[in-house]
């Protein structure tokens, strides 16, 4: 029963999530005068496919997912060890 509810809860808070940004996207695009800059992350498995509007926002997210890469590499790592 509990663990319906957390599910239930983690659903939530993802639509939540998800509203925000795009409540917070639109919100930037009015005020900025239409000038919005953007860009995005998929990996599949552990190779990232990162692009961007310009070269800045793509460099920001190349090091994100350089970051992200690391940690999902570190965590493999210890699990291996650990079993």
């Amino acid at each position: 029963m509990i663990e319906k509810s957390l599910l239930s809860i983690g659903f939530l808070l993802i639509f939540i999530g998800f509203a925000f940004l795009l409540i917070g996207g639109i919100l930037l695009a009015l005020r900025s005068g239409g000038e919005v800059e953007g860009g995005g992350i998929i990996f599949i498995g552990p190779i990232p496919i990162v692009w961007g509007s310009s070269k800045e926002i793509t460099r920001n997210l190349l090091i994100v997912a350089a970051v992200i890469s690391s940690l999902l590499l570190i965590a493999y790592i210890f699990q291996y060890i650990k079993h």
